[in-house]
């Protein structure tokens, strides 16, 4: 069916995760929940996303061919051979709906925050760096982080401290997470002549810069407890998470093989609900113990 490949353009899981990541902001900056504009972030995210997702489709459609991960992709395998430029149209209708409806139903601070991530996924990831340097998920994870400040805006755009340092905390997520997913992928990488660093430089040492990239994240994640933005709930379940994941790191260092690497790249998801957790825990749980008790 048509309507099944065009929502495999929009890659709907990415987009999940990152509407989630805008609520997580939203609600650990928002005074009180506006069950509406809550509706309107979750809806206006999945709208972006799909949007950056379904250019990524069309402007990597020749490389996805040559990789077993995504040659069954609708615009790789000739599904909708036909038609790929329509694919830009529909990017370009989702993007214009999504930052749209921030606009309209939120404020401009989060539609222009909204309208930044999708630039630097499709085209400071996607166009410029993705095929010229091993520096393209690192610059390029920067677009996951406007999510972060799409839904604080939503909830008060004066608010800058906290959605910044939990944005940044997200842009060095998104290296570990990302590398090791490329150690596991490395042969369609290098098939496909992308720069991922696993493809440089070797697991190894790609395992190593998964460790120093996995120690700055830990540590920026003690800083808005440290600035007193986030307190104890957060630094004590945030602490165990981070503790948890950076093992795991340092044992892809002494056993840099796939198996170890998949425990990183599961980790790292796990580790992210949990910084998620943490941050909803502090903010919301006192307040409902205090309602109960």
């Amino acid at each position: 069916m048509p309507w099944r490949l065009y929502l495999t353009l929009c890659k709907p899981r990415i987009g999940v995760m990152i509407m989630l990541t805008a609520v997580v902001a939203y609600l650990a900056v928002a005074p009180h929940v506006s069950g509406p504009q809550l509706a309107a972030l979750a809806l206006a995210m999945l709208l972006g996303s799909a949007s950056s997702s379904v250019f990524n489709h069309f402007w990597d459609r020749d490389i996805d061919r040559l990789m077993a991960r995504t040659k069954s992709r609708p615009l790789a395998t000739g599904a909708l051979v036909q038609t790929p430029e329509r694919a830009l149209w529909f990017a370009a209708v989702l993007m214009v709906a999504g930052v749209g409806l921030a606009a309209a139903a939120l404020n401009w601070v989060a539609a222009a925050h909204l309208f930044l991530g999708i630039f630097f996924y499709g085209i400071v990831y996607t166009v410029w760096l993705k095929r010229r340097t091993w520096w393209n998920i690192v610059i390029g994870g920067a677009a996951g982080s406007f999510a972060v400040l799409a839904g604080a805006a939503a909830a008060d755009p004066s608010v800058w401290l906290l959605p910044w340092l939990m944005a940044t905390t997200l842009f060095l997520w998104t290296p570990s997470h990302f590398w090791a997913l490329a150690i596991l992928l490395k042969d369609d990488y290098a098939q496909a002549k992308v720069p991922m660093l696993p493809c440089l430089v070797g697991d190894a040492r790609c395992s190593k810069a998964i460790l120093v990239n996995s120690l700055l994240l830990v540590v920026s994640v003690f800083i808005p407890a440290a600035l007193g933005e986030l307190g104890l709930i957060y630094t004590l379940v945030a602490g165990g998470f981070s503790a948890r994941f950076l093992w795991q790191s340092w044992r892809l260092c002494q056993d840099p093989s796939r198996d170890q690497a998949r425990r990183v790249f599961l980790g790292s998801m796990v580790f992210l609900s949990g910084l998620f957790l943490a941050v909803l825990a502090d903010r919301h749980l006192p307040g409902l113990l205090e309602g109960v008790f």
